[in-house]
């Protein structure tokens, strides 16, 4: 009877573990890239963060104001989109105040910029993954 009930236990206990196929990229325990998630992060650390949720790949950072322009702020949202590391999984969009007379009024922001940090982060985004690939 001791032998009847240890026979289905040893088949939990192997060794053989399956293998995955998965690209690196996809590999990850959040619902967007981890690379673009990660690289994303890194670049907007300078602002305070009001949001971060990594199952719908939002990233919000509350207004930021360069100490050496404190009469401009800038607040910047990022979304990932999808779990592949692609250019047109990441989206980001930014808004601008300047201050009028003790009041923030919006402002205008340059297309290049927005265009910049996305290529920062994109940049950041195939490093982490060449890195994680090669070690």
């Amino acid at each position: 009877m001791a032998a009847a009930l240890a026979l289905p236990l040893a088949a939990c206990g192997g060794n053989d573990r399956p293998t995955t196929e998965l690209q690196s990229a996809q590999i990850n325990t959040i619902g967007v890239n981890a690379y673009l998630w990660r690289a994303a992060l890194d670049t907007v650390s300078f602002a305070p963060l009001l949001q971060a949720d990594s199952a719908g790949g939002v990233i919000v950072t509350d207004w930021y104001a360069n100490p050496s322009n404190p009469g401009e702020r800038v607040k910047l949202t990022i979304t990932i989109l999808d779990q592949d590391l692609r250019a047109d999984a990441l989206r980001v969009a930014a808004t601008r105040q300047v201050s009028q007379t003790g009041t923030w009024v919006d402002a205008p922001v340059q297309a290049a910029t927005v265009q910049k940090l996305e290529d920062i982060i994109l940049t950041k985004a195939r490093d982490l993954r060449r890195k994680a690939v090669a070690g």
